[in-house]
């Protein structure tokens, strides 16, 4: 699902303004455009809008320490994602030894 900037401002209660503001200072933090030039938002986006907003006004982040939180959030999600393509990758390899070993079993 997409929503317009001004759902997304009704959605979440953050104006257009701060969120083209948002998309300045945030990197990552930019909706794609449609063909007219209107911000078209993600599901994705909107939960980024959520977590700057919480960060930003529960947490009482600067944006700047916003920023930084979320790109260290974010380089934390690329280390677990390079883990889980390793896991996946050593799963595959078991998976072919063990049908490797069963198709040599049935041979005896």
């Amino acid at each position: 699902m997409t929503y317009q900037i001004g759902e997304i401002e009704e959605l979440t209660g953050v104006k257009a303004n701060v969120l083209r503001y948002w998309e300045s200072v945030i990197p990552g933090f930019a909706p794609r455009k449609d063909i007219g030039g209107r911000r078209v938002y993600t599901e994705r986006d909107l939960a980024k809008i959520y977590r700057l907003k919480f960060l930003i006004y529960e947490k009482k982040f600067t944006i700047e320490g916003a920023r930084n939180q979320i790109l260290h959030e974010a380089s934390l999600y690329e280390e677990r994602a390079a883990a889980i393509e390793t896991i996946r990758e050593i799963r595959s390899e078991l998976t072919d030894l063990y049908f490797t070993v069963r198709k040599y079993r049935k041979e005896k």
